[in-house]
């Protein structure tokens, strides 16, 4: 399901108390994410990019503008949203089942058992678990265990993905495999999908559309639109288009985070400053 709806945050700003630069974190950013896009965001770790998915899952509100999907704002969690986090997400008491038909079981998404049967055996089989659907989380391999959590969040359909740092407790080559599972679920579903990663390669190999966000406070620097199609696979890195972007990409994401690791220091030694 496309979603012909659209997220937006127009000139954002966020403020936390004690933080630094006057407790700015985030400021003034305008971005959209709609229609199947895959929108990466990119940038030094602690920058804020977390800060502005959680605005998109509606766990925060924003100190100064709006986030809004379509033209309500965003103030709370909802159905349409999907969020996947790095910690795998993952119910330790439920298996493998239980953990990917929980959401279904939920007032906003509820379905009877059996569509819930027929949901669950879809995923199982998309994320090659059938083998260990009546598994627990704990006997899983951590790759496994984030299948499940993509698993959970595709099948209460949403029109929306928000991932933060999915993959970043995988050994290289899980995360590969994960990435190209995750093309392919992309490929059937049609989801938009707004991506936090600290990976040039993994946002360039699976964004539309790569968002730069700079030391905090977060700003947008640069946006780039991928100009590789769909469908992709590994001869992709191969090319002199990706190896180029994969330069400037990583280049200036390191020149952000060596201001930020600066700015850090300046207000570890200068706390009056802050």
């Amino acid at each position: 399901m496309t979603s012909e709806r659209e997220i937006q945050f127009r000139n954002v700003s966020v403020r936390y108390a004690g933080a630094p630069n006057d407790g700015w974190v985030v400021r003034n950013v305008s971005l959209d994410l709609g229609r199947g896009e895959f929108v990466s965001l990119i940038g030094p770790s602690g920058c804020g990019k977390t800060t502005l998915l959680k605005l998109a899952a509606g766990m925060s509100t924003p100190t100064q503008g709006s986030v809004t999907l379509g033209s309500q704002p965003i103030t709370a969690p909802g159905p349409e949203r999907g969020v996947v986090f790095q910690e795998y997400g993952v119910f330790p008491w439920l298996s493998v089942r239980g953990n990917i038909e929980f959401g279904l079981t939920l007032a906003a998404n509820r379905r009877d058992a059996a569509e819930r049967a027929v949901i669950v055996d879809k995923y199982l089989a998309l994320m090659g678990l059938g083998d260990f659907r009546d598994a627990l989380p704990n006997t899983l391999s951590g790759g496994m265990r984030q299948r499940v959590a993509l698993a959970r969040a595709y099948a209460v359909n949403p029109e929306f993905l928000l991932m933060d740092e999915p993959f970043g407790a995988l050994d290289a080559q899980t995360r590969l495999v994960m990435h190209d599972l995750l093309l392919d679920l992309q490929r059937q579903e049609e989801k938009s999908v707004l991506l936090i990663t600290h990976s040039v390669d993994e946002a360039l190999y699976l964004s539309s559309k790569i968002v730069l966000v700079s030391a905090r406070p977060a700003r947008i620097t640069e946006i780039i639109e991928v100009p590789f199609a769909y469908p992709r696979d590994e001869s992709v890195r191969a090319t002199s288009e990706f190896v180029r972007l994969h330069a400037h990409l990583r280049a200036r994401v390191m020149a952000e985070y060596a201001q930020q690791q600066r700015e850090d220091i300046a207000n570890t030694l200068h706390p009056e400053n802050r």
